[in-house]
């Protein structure tokens, strides 16, 4: 399950990159590496896995074993998502959190 949440995060997020590739104001590049990342991280877990267990008992896990898998890939989707608002917030692409900032301080 943290293959498939990992690949699918990734595949949206390389779909939404070559859209914005000409502006790449939205910095879709970052969730993009992060998520290609974890997905080749989870696929060579999943080799060691298969060795390690066979091919009977890697194909039938727990109910449990898969919901823990699942929390496991949405909460380094969630993680990555965090980071990616993190670096937008930073970078602030069309100056929106300078304005923001700006307006603050002439009201005081």
């Amino acid at each position: 399950m943290t293959l498939l949440v990992s690949v699918f995060s990734a595949i949206i997020f390389t779909v939404l990159w070559y859209k914005d590739a000409p502006k790449g104001k939205m910095l879709y590049i970052v969730p993009c590496f992060l998520f290609w990342g974890a997905s080749i991280m989870w696929f060579v877990d999943a080799i060691f896995e298969y060795i390690e267990l066979g091919a009977e008992e890697y194909f039938s896990p727990a109910p449990a074993d898969m919901l823990n898998d699942l929390f496991l890939g949405l909460s380094v989707t969630a993680l990555g998502l965090i980071i990616w608002l993190a670096a937008l917030i930073i970078k602030d692409p069309e100056g929106k959190v300078k304005t923001s900032i700006s307006k603050r301080k002439k009201k005081k």
